[in-house]
């Protein structure tokens, strides 16, 4: 049998190498993309605090003065006082024509989250900039589009190989072979005696370097093999949208949200809420946040939506949403993130999971690794195969050789 699993594991491991290979590197490359975006463009991210802040209301006035055609989707507030906002813009005519209205336009996704159109394909083309705004005097420091950076480039190579929909499918391909190649993996391992086990849990660092191209292969293999699982299974929920349905229903659960609250029918006349109303009020409930998002309503019944992150966060995914109306600020409905369903608790941990920001730096230095290694597993393996091709081809002709003689 271990015959059969060998050929099957070179084979997906020769169909799938290159692009596996790929998708390691730019996954190594992604893990502190935050930190070294934030340390090369230290500028945007933070100013000189002041001793106090604009109101929120005028600072979105002053943006839209600033960004001529621009509606206001969502302003990020943080709690350390020498970061800039974020200003999620509208931009367009569907933003021109809800500031006409008299309309907030509605927030497009998180604050911070990749652009993107549907789950797991290429994304579209972006509903607005990000304005970064110095928050004690309201000038806008720079109009940030993710999509001309540097770092969108390796994340558009790292999930679709800047192909598009042809690089998604082939990206999601190699994903799922990578899965197999886990599995076989662990059984061409599994060891028949105890001293092929003390073998393969032990790098045979001062051998040849056929030997140690072995045990790269085959002992760190199993070392991590756990860990990249885990990466392989959170990307596929991602790559496929039928495995992601799947693992909800093994689960028995739903990752959808339950529906928004409205806000209760008033008369035209009266005022709404200001966004530093709303912005006040939740921080009378969750006063230490590590930042609020707050996202006006699109239309006249919705509700005010107001994202944070608590201080005593799991991870940067365990976020806790408010629900305010619109005309008297009264909070509608919260949920925080130990109250969602186990399917929204899933949804929301499987990209700190799959980034290796679940358990903070520690954990990312990990994912760095992981994904380095994971790198080189396409390679040794193909060197190991070569090897073997050898050593039989050697071992068949000395047989010829040793026949032939008289």
């Amino acid at each position: 049998m271990k015959v059969f699993f060998r050929r099957i594991h070179l084979y997906l491991g020769l169909t799938a190498g290159l692009v596996i290979t790929i998708s390691c590197l730019t996954g190594a490359l992604l893990v502190f993309e935050k930190e070294l975006t934030e340390a090369f463009n230290h500028d945007r991210y933070y100013v000189q605090p002041e001793k106090e802040r604009l109101p929120l209301d005028k600072i979105a006035e002053m943006v839209k003065q600033q960004v001529p055609g621009a509606g206001v989707a969502r302003i990020q507030v943080y709690a350390d006082p020498s970061r800039s906002l974020a200003v999620q813009l509208e931009e367009g005519k569907k933003g021109e024509k809800k500031e006409m209205k008299g309309e907030a336009p509605r927030a497009e996704g998180k604050m911070g989250e990749k652009p993107a159109g549907k789950k797991g394909e290429a994304p579209k083309k972006a509903k607005g900039r990000t304005a970064f705004v110095n928050p004690y005097t309201g000038k806008v420091i720079e109009l940030y589009s993710y999509q001309q950076t540097f770092y969108y480039q390796i994340f558009s190579l790292h999930r679709w190989l800047l192909a598009g929909d042809t690089g998604k499918m082939i990206t999601g391909a190699s994903t799922l072979i990578f899965f197999f190649i886990l599995i076989t993996g662990i059984i061409l391992w599994w060891p028949k005696t105890r001293k092929i086990l003390q073998q393969r849990l032990k790098v045979k660092w001062d051998g040849g370097w056929k030997r140690l191209n072995h045990d790269m292969h085959v002992v760190l293999g199993f070392y991590v093999s756990i860990f990249l699982f885990v990466t392989v299974f959170t990307g596929l929920t991602w790559s496929y949208e039928w495995f992601s349905k799947g693992l909800y229903a093994v689960l028995g659960t739903s990752p959808k949200a339950a529906e928004a609250p409205v806000s209760a029918a008033v008369p035209e006349t009266t005022g709404k809420v200001s966004y530093e109303a709303a912005l006040a009020q939740v921080k009378q409930q969750v006063p230490d946040a590590q930042y609020y998002a707050v996202a006006m309503p699109k239309d006249s019944a919705a509700a005010v939506q107001v994202t944070l992150l608590p201080a005593s966060a799991l991870h940067e995914g365990a976020t806790t949403s408010y629900y305010l109306d619109q005309y008297s600020g009264q909070v509608l409905q919260s949920q925080t993130f130990s109250e969602k369903n186990l399917g929204q608790k899933v949804r929301s941990t499987i990209k700190p999971l799959h980034t290796g920001a679940i358990f903070g730096l520690p954990s990312k230095i990990f994912a760095l690794l992981l994904a380095l290694l994971g790198a080189t597993f396409p390679t040794t393996g193909t060197i190991l195969w070569i090897n073997r091709t050898m050593k039989k081809k050697k071992a068949t002709k000395n047989k010829r050789e040793a026949v032939t003689q008289p």
